[in-house]
């Protein structure tokens, strides 16, 4: 660890859409008042940002990121913020993870017209979301809907349901949440009992250059870290690794530490929903540090991932972009 001077600014690069600002800049805020430092936000446009393709025929994994990391490491900006879901679980060379901020809501929500659920929404109604995954669990709990792809950020979507070109559309509650529009707009929250969503989902993770950092900046890293929402997330994103599976790849998965558990369950879906393998394992951490919290998700990890493929999970789902 470097023991240089703390910047006079501290850069936090992020994604240029209203949801990654408001969600980076409160990031943001937290580490400049725990390092003593000013902030300042470093808006980045990403392919992911720019491209009006699916999100599966773009690749998926990393389609936001790439562009944030080259920045990062051009020394453009000290940190980076991102929603923990689209980032590949493989290690970036030179760049580690920071911090990992307690997570907020991990559910999907349906934000549909006349304030309509999932279950009331008449045959032949339309559906929006960009998710493979969504798409999956979308057909397999309502095979006579018409679910449609869409792109674009959260007002955009929103839009498709206001002005009836949809009936309905799937979005996260945190990213929701963190505009300040949940409450107006969601007619559902999807439980992950039967809906798990995307490893990851609403966590957002703090990405930095590895070696790099001063004793106050690392020390503002540790204090927003929270080490529950870091063994389950990883827990999560092990499972994406071991299946060999992209960001992007019709999987959920959804951990808790619960009376001393680690509890992790996850979903393979087949693309059109009509099949699916789901596994779910507990491990007992050793006590709540951070290591022995990480060592038992790696442990449940790999017993649910080997069930998964032992069950056919890799042919079950194509399981595209290598992590």
């Amino acid at each position: 660890m470097s023991t240089a001077k703390t910047p006079t600014v501290i850069r936090v690069g992020t994604r240029g859409s209203a949801l990654a600002i408001a969600q980076s800049t409160a990031i943001a805020n937290r580490i400049g008042a725990a390092a003593g430092a000013p902030i300042e936000i470093v808006t980045i446009t990403t392919h992911g940002d720019t491209s009006r393709e699916s999100l599966s025929s773009l690749g998926g994994t990393g389609v936001f990121a790439s562009a944030l990391r080259e920045s990062l490491l051009a020394d453009e900006c000290d940190v980076l913020v991102h929603s923990l879901k689209d980032l590949p679980t493989a290690a970036h060379p030179g760049l580690v993870i920071g911090a990992t901020p307690k997570r907020a809501d991990a559910r999907d929500v349906l934000c549909a017209r006349d304030g309509m659920t999932l279950e009331a929404l008449p045959a032949g109604s339309t559906v929006g979301t960009g998710s493979p995954r969504r798409v999956a669990q979308l057909r397999a709990l309502r095979p006579d809907l018409q679910v449609v792809d869409i792109r674009g950020n959260v007002d955009t979507r929103l839009a498709f349901v206001s002005d009836g070109e949809l009936d309905a559309i799937v979005l996260s509650a945190a990213g929701l949440g963190r505009l300040g529009r949940l409450d107006a707009v969601a007619t559902e929250f999807l439980e992950l009992s039967n809906w798990p969503t995307a490893p990851g989902q609403g966590a957002l993770a703090v990405e930095v250059r590895e070696g790099r950092l001063d004793r106050a900046l690392a020390a503002a890293l540790a204090s927003i870290n929270h080490v529950t929402t870091q063994a389950t997330t990883a827990a999560e994103r092990l499972v994406l690794a071991g299946l060999e599976a992209g960001c992007s790849a019709p999987v959920g998965a959804s951990a808790v530490v619960d009376d001393g558990l680690l509890f992790l369950t996850a979903t393979v879906y087949s693309a059109d929903g009509t099949a699916q393998l789901t596994s779910s394992h507990a491990a007992t951490p050793e006590s709540t540090a951070p290591a022995d919290l990480h060592e038992a998700a790696r442990d449940v990890a790999q017993r649910v991932v080997a069930e998964l493929l032992a069950a056919g999970a890799g042919k079950l789902a194509r399981m595209e972009g290598a992590v």
